[in-house]
């Protein structure tokens, strides 16, 4: 998870990338400050899943309009959670209503998606070699998802 700031060039990185705004800016600073970048993808059976079918479109699209990035950019991953979508439940994977839940969460709120997203993208790096991952996770636009304060990252940082 790398914070925004310079990075030697001679590192690798794996964007956890859904094709949306933040993970495609996150993947665009990672062209910019690693040689080689990786990104893997989560299908956790989620009910909006245009960021997923714009995966490939933006990837080759960064590719196209930044050749120098065109090199750097390596294997995309894709890793099938759709069982964790299911057992969450949620308006992201089920057919319900979105609406502030009794806990005062967004119907939304897929609980602890973040940390799977770190835990299986750490798993994937490993296998890759390699030690940088770079995710857009938000504390000040995060729609009250506890997995996406800064203490949560920090943590899932620390342990993976």
């Amino acid at each position: 998870m790398g914070a925004m700031t310079d990075a030697p060039r001679d590192r690798r990185a794996l964007v956890l990338f859904s094709g949306g705004q933040d993970s495609s800016v996150c993947l665009a600073w990672a062209l910019s400050h690693y040689d080689h970048v990786e990104t893997v993808g989560f299908d956790y059976g989620q009910r909006h899943a245009v960021e997923m079918q714009a995966r490939q479109v933006v990837r080759q699209a960064m590719a196209t309009q930044v050749p120098a990035w065109a090199a750097r950019l390596g294997e995309d991953h894709l890793i099938d959670l759709t069982g964790f979508g299911a057992i969450a439940e949620t308006a992201m994977t089920a057919d319900r209503a979105f609406e502030v839940t009794e806990k005062g969460l967004p119907s939304t709120f897929v609980p602890g998606r973040n940390l799977v997203f770190l835990t299986y993208g750490a798993a994937v790096a490993d296998r890759r070699g390699i030690r940088d991952l770079v995710g857009g996770m938000c504390e000040t636009d995060f729609s009250g998802y506890p997995d996406c304060r800064r203490d949560t990252i920090e943590i899932g940082r620390a342990h993976v």
